[in-house]
């Protein structure tokens, strides 16, 4: 038994007329091939260019380890230079990522290396953020609780991407108070006797080589290996929608705060009474179904 995935379509040229028409609107995922092809950061960007230009840079590194007790869900396993954690990339596999690194306040002289597309989409230019993996490292099946549009640009290397569209969440073992799948489960080769309700999700696959851009619209699940040791950029342009903006208050403010509070009271208490509720609420919308 393998995933329901489809290849994510890939354009060459897309004007902003069509890509608005086609997939910011409708909220479709799509790889644009060439849409960095001007920028300095396609010819540039690779592992030396900033070992030279941000080496010294000190970078939180994350592991792919899930939290246990009262760890907080998102802390760094360590902080070393960058150009040491290069260093770590090139020695073979890590599970050790780069995640979310903010340029404009870490490496503001690299903001000159790429520009915001034209594509009709406002952009929060205020948090263009650089992900760095390790051959092997892994990313949580997971959906941005900003509810982003992201424009994701691979530049070093090469990854792996599954996305499922928001109805597809009834399958993917949702945890509760949280934006993300269960930790144990691994996408790229999940044991459906466990979690039988995959088989029924619809989603979308794609490799990502250097230059390609792919466009995941918001609230879309994510899941992403690193096949090799890759460097990526990714834009975001928020959401305007009254209901989504709600939505995204709820997730900073309410749920966000209220799963660190239950930590820090319930400890692993709290982080296995809500993957059985994963389970429960997942495979009670399969037994529905049947």
């Amino acid at each position: 038994m393998k995933l329901d995935l489809q290849s994510i379509p890939r354009v060459k040229g897309i004007s902003k007329e069509e890509f608005l028409r086609d997939y910011f609107i409708p909220q479709r995922p799509v790889v644009i091939e060439d849409l960095s092809a001007g920028w300095a950061a396609t010819q540039k960007w690779d592992f030396e260019y900033f070992r030279r230009k941000a080496g010294e840079v000190v970078v939180p590194l994350y592991d792919g380890k899930p939290a246990k007790g009262k760890q907080k869900s998102h802390g760094p396993a360590m902080k070393i230079p960058m150009k040491d954690y290069i260093d770590i990339l090139q020695s073979g596999p890590t599970d050790l990522r780069m995640f979310f690194f903010n340029l404009l306040q870490n490496c503001p002289e690299l903001i000159e290396d790429f520009a915001y597309p034209d594509l009709g989409v406002k952009f929060f230019k205020k948090l263009p953020v650089l992900f760095v993996g390790g051959e092997g490292g892994k990313v949580v099946m997971h959906y941005d609780m900003d509810l982003a549009n992201n424009f994701h640009f691979n530049f070093a290397g090469e990854k792996k991407v599954l996305l499922y569209p928001p109805g597809e969440t009834k399958y993917l073992y949702k945890v509760p108070y949280s934006i993300v799948s269960m930790e144990i489960i691994i996408m790229d080769s999940p044991d459906f006797n466990k979690y039988p309700a995959l088989a029924k999700a619809k989603g979308y696959e794609a490799s990502l080589k250097h230059g390609d851009a792919l466009f995941i619209p918001s609230k879309w699940w994510h899941y992403i290996k690193y096949e090799t040791p890759c460097l990526s950029l990714t834009l975001r342009s928020l959401p305007t929608s009254p209901k989504k903006i709600l939505e995204v208050l709820n997730n900073l403010i309410f749920i966000r705060n209220y799963d660190n509070f239950m930590r820090r009271l319930k400890g692993q208490e709290w982080i296995d009474y809500k993957n059985r509720r994963a389970i429960e609420i997942t495979n009670n919308n399969l037994e529905e179904e049947w």
